[in-house]
């Protein structure tokens, strides 16, 4: 092993799923991770982990998993949030769109980079904006940064990219290898920066791609917040067609552990589906949250074809309610195969997505009640 060298070993540890279901904070919620690091003798043998975008949702999960067993983080993000993780983890103001700011970082040739900044489908931008507003990070953003691990001799990075690159699943449950036809400019975007990763292993940049689902979990405000606001003030969801498809989900602590299997594996050079196991139809998750946490709304079933139809016209109006790469596949089966991960690299999703959910509630709740 050469000098400045390691090998991430990951040691999961999850406690009861009950304790996710409190009012605690999620940040002592749920999994705790222990890392043993085995390293060569010799100087400047501690790495670092530089989470890019580690300010959001998954990064906020990934650095207290290595924070909380010694390992030194640093977050790179354009915001920084009162968050218990600055209590140890550093951070360096970075905006992935702008190639000089990447001066104000040092990454170190064994050091581990995980890439987690983009822009999504949250909050809504018009059409008209949305293309050069989703590409400018995800694609240009990703462009840079390797562009600059490539500079400093860095070769171990974690992607996270999303499975809508696949558009229309075709298959009932689609693997890593099913066709790729992003429906918008948030799926292309990603398909175009899986492609251009793909360039930068030819230069010897080790990538792990993870293709995930919708990543939920406590704290995740910004993709479910519209429709806890409707069951909290017991209103009636709606739902595009009958909610007899399955629409399957991540959790983020099965996000972490599978960025930390990777890494244990020596960051291999492939693409990986990151998904929950055995999801329900989503009638069946909403009509549980409902029920779980309380609430007397109720679903409304609408008609798939029609109710697309009128959020396209909205869309084209200028006047999104909903971004197309959503409501078009709003009625279909989404659900991954992610035996590839469990099978390369150790890797197995924990987390239900009914559970999940409602923690996810909870947590909003006592953030609401909080502020107000």
């Amino acid at each position: 092993m050469s000098s400045g060298e390691c090998r991430l070993r990951l040691y999961s540890r999850f406690s009861c799923l009950s304790s996710c279901l409190t009012n605690e904070p999620y940040a002592k919620d749920c999994v705790k991770h222990s890392i043993q690091v085995t390293r060569s003798a010799g100087k400047n043998s501690k790495l670092k982990h530089y989470i890019v975008g580690g300010d959001g949702f998954v990064g906020r999960y990934l650095a207290r998993a290595l924070l909380s067993s010694g390992e030194e983080v640093v977050v790179c993000d354009i915001a920084k949030s009162e968050l218990d993780i600055y209590n140890k983890a550093s951070f360096v103001h970075l905006d992935i769109t702008d190639r000089s700011a990447f001066d104000a970082v040092s990454f170190g040739r064994d050091d581990v980079i995980y890439h987690l900044a983009a822009r999504m489908l949250i909050p809504i931008v018009r059409k008209s904006r949305r293309k050069d507003y989703l590409w400018s990070v995800n694609y240009y953003g990703t462009k840079n940064l390797l562009e600059y691990c490539h500079e400093r001799g860095c070769s171990k990075l974690i992607y996270l990219t999303t499975d809508m690159v696949y558009g229309h699943q075709r298959q009932m449950v689609g693997n890593e290898e099913q066709p790729k036809e992003p429906l918008g400019p948030y799926g292309a975007s990603k398909l175009a920066s899986e492609e251009l990763c793909e360039t930068y292993r030819e230069k010897g940049v080790r990538i792990t791609i993870f293709r995930p689902r919708l990543i939920i979990g406590p704290g995740r405000m910004e993709l479910l917040e519209k429709l806890f606001r409707l069951v909290r003030a017991n209103l009636p969801v709606p739902l595009i067609g009958a909610g007899t498809n399955r629409f399957q989900f991540i959790s983020v602590y099965d996000c972490v552990s599978a960025a930390l299997c990777a890494v244990e594996k020596g960051i291999p050079n492939s693409v990986y589906n990151l998904a929950s196991i055995d999801p329900p139809t989503t009638g069946e998750l909403l009509n549980h949250l409902i029920k779980e946490v309380g609430s007397r709304s109720f679903l409304i079933r609408t008609p798939a074809r029609f109710t697309k139809r009128v959020l396209t016209v909205l869309d084209l109006l200028g006047v999104p309610l909903m971004d197309p790469e959503q409501f078009l596949i709003a009625d279909e089966n989404c659900v991954l195969d992610v035996s590839k991960a469990v099978t390369e690299l150790g890797w197995q999703p924990r987390y239900r997505d009914k559970d999940m959910l409602v923690a996810a509630y909870k947590e909003y709740m006592r953030i609401t009640t909080e502020t107000q």
